[in-house]
């Protein structure tokens, strides 16, 4: 059998690029989607490719339904099979419930939830004619340990940790395997900006008292894809011992 595809979304930056590497170099053939950054993406691409692996790197706006359609079916046009999908591409908006504009409300949980699921729903035709398949969905410990001004983050990331396990027990009799990882702070962009002033206050509460780097959960995401056979309907939570407030 020729190389298994991975479909990462969001995988141009931070942890979705340690997504494709790590399952590039594992053998994986990838397909990335991409937003703004085409100068990265490409970059991206082409150090997959330097492995001899095929790799597409496309443009998808995972919040709207038209546009993930699309995105898959080049991908599936290209691949002609999906093994494993990695729905990683997510926003936030953080703020206090009370002054959030709603259009902060519906774009978070348009993109990482209904995001997720439509994502979700492009694959599992294909998956169940294999009769194989893994998905793994990027959650957060926002869906459990939730910080401030997080509501419509928590929210959405918790119906993608409900989403996982509903899946689970929808595909597993057709060897279809749905879990999620669910990382804390990570050395990212977008961590770095929702930090802020709380820097202190949130090594507090680390157990490992430093923030996880990107590669860290792409090695989870790995071994739940890779090896994690016996997995399904579960939540990895890779997080540094994060505790409540």
């Amino acid at each position: 059998m020729p190389n298994k595809v991975a479909v990462v979304t969001g995988g141009s930056r931070g942890i979705g690029r340690a997504i494709v590497l790590a399952l590039a170099g594992a053998g994986y053939q990838v397909a990335f989607s991409y937003v703004r950054d085409e100068v990265a993406a490409m970059s991206l691409r082409e150090e997959v490719q330097a492995l001899g692996l095929d790799c597409l790197a496309l443009q998808c706006d995972v919040s709207s339904g038209d546009s993930i359609k699309g995105f898959f079916q080049r991908v599936e046009a290209h691949f002609e099979r999906i093994d494993v999908l990695v729905n990683n591409a997510g926003i936030t908006r953080d703020g206090l419930l009370a002054t959030m504009p709603e259009h902060d409300i519906v774009e978070v949980i348009q993109t990482n939830l209904i995001g997720t699921l439509l994502c979700c729903q492009q694959v599992v035709p294909g998956m169940l004619r294999q009769r194989s398949g893994c998905i793994v969905n990027i959650s957060s410990v926002a869906a459990q340990k939730p910080g401030k001004g997080q509501s419509n983050y928590a929210a959405a990331k918790g119906g993608v940790e409900a989403l996982t396990r509903a899946l689970a027990v929808e595909l597993a009799p057709r060897n279809i395997r749905v879990n999620a990882v669910a990382p804390g702070i990570v050395n990212t962009e977008m961590s770095t900006a929702l930090i802020g002033t709380q820097e202190q206050e949130i090594q507090a509460r680390l157990l490992i008292k430093r923030y996880a780097e990107p590669q860290e959960i792409a090695e989870a995401v790995l071994y739940i894809a890779d090896r994690g056979l016996y997995l399904t309907g579960e939540v990895l939570p890779v997080n540094g011992g994060l505790k409540m407030p």
